[in-house]
């Protein structure tokens, strides 16, 4: 089955939209940690895309979120987490994030 009803990613990328780059130790509820940090701050995840790396003892987790007032905080927030271990703001890379939404569109 096709859905033809579904945006296309470009329509949807806004240039309100900030890109995440973190680097957390890999092991089971880090992914929690974070995105309960979003959700007490009432901050939503527009995407995410997350791969271990390192040998898989630590991970790379891509968040796409809502570039607000709210986003410095929220960062610094990250910071204190004890697994995770870098927060970058990527902004650089929004097309490339663009081009895998697309991808994963595609995919049904």
């Amino acid at each position: 089955m096709h859905r033809t009803d579904l945006p296309k990613p470009q329509e949807t990328t806004t240039v309100n939209t900030a890109i995440l780059r973190l680097t957390v130790n890999n092991h089971p509820g880090v992914m929690l940690q974070i995105c309960g940090l979003f959700a007490r701050r009432m901050f939503n995840l527009e995407g995410i895309f997350c791969t271990a790396i390192d040998q898989g003892e630590t991970s790379c987790i891509w968040l796409k979120v809502d570039e607000t007032d709210k986003l410095e905080q929220v960062i610094k927030q990250l910071v204190k987490l004890e697994d995770v271990l870098a927060v970058e703001l990527r902004n650089d890379v929004r097309e490339r994030i663009s081009e895998m939404e697309a991808m994963m569109a595609r995919i049904d």
